[in-house]
């Protein structure tokens, strides 16, 4: 179970600290001494928050261990906090995601939705997630079944997983899975298909590549300053026009 969160957790360095925290309506924004990691905040606060110390001045190492909290909305502090070292910039880069050199760039490429066309078509395809465009985009071009937590007119629940992924050939997941700790689950019984991880919330961290993980696609944010006034809530935009989307493809 927590083996797939440990590996993510200890590929942080030690000695790398929290510099800022900024938490939003539904957007928390970490900033660490390599850069920013975004995720966003999943609602559930049944359990006691289990974070002693505080940012900043903190291990981003520590920070970062929240995701393994059941209270849902420390763990995406956690998620952020992990974000914030394998989606900063230079960690990126080095780690081979492809991030432009100009601040904003046409990411059309890096948008699983349209650059997956090709690779879904005639396919049985499970996206866990009710992401925006599905019908427009894969719904034309492949045997889509949804699977979603809230489930929508013509969704499957996502407890219908069990039935569903392993006879999928292609699964897409949200990484809203990590937070809520369903991605190991969901991960075992997609064993037989190319699996992608996405979302803003999605660490561009290569040992997934362990558990499962076919891709990464996610988002680097380049404008530190206009993310924390998005997830602050001074200006109403999407986190992506603060960076650029990447993705981390492992074949």
């Amino acid at each position: 179970m927590w083996a797939l969160y440990d590996a993510m957790i200890d590929g942080i360095p030690e000695d790398c600290l929290v510099k800022d925290l900024v938490c939003g309506h539904g957007r928390v924004l970490v900033e660490s001494e390599l850069g920013f990691g975004f995720s966003g905040i999943v609602a559930g606060r049944t359990r006691p928050v289990g974070m002693l110390s505080k940012p900043p001045g903190m291990k981003l190492k520590d920070l970062a261990a929240c995701v393994k909290s059941w209270n849902l909305e420390e763990a995406s502090v956690g998620q952020a906090a992990i974000n914030a070292y394998y989606n900063a910039l230079p960690v990126a880069v080095n780690n081979g995601v492809p991030v432009s050199h100009v601040r904003f760039a046409e990411d059309r490429v890096h948008d699983p939705f349209i650059s997956y066309q090709n690779a879904i078509r005639g396919k049985k395809v499970a996206v866990v997630g009710h992401f925006h465009y599905l019908d427009q985009l894969f719904r034309p071009v492949c045997d889509l079944s949804v699977l979603e937590f809230a489930p929508q007119e013509g969704d499957y629940p996502e407890w219908a997983a069990e039935a569903l992924l392993p006879e999928a050939e292609f699964v897409v997941i949200t990484a809203v899975a990590l937070i809520n700790k369903s991605l190991p689950r969901l991960l075992s019984l997609a064993k037989g298909a190319k699996v992608v991880v996405v979302g803003p919330s999605t660490p561009m961290a290569p040992m997934l590549r362990e558990f499962g993980v076919s891709d990464l696609s996610g988002i680097v944010i380049k404008d530190g300053e206009k993310a924390r006034r998005i997830c602050s809530g001074q200006e109403n935009l999407k986190i992506y026009t603060s960076g650029q989307k990447v993705s981390l493809r492992f074949g």
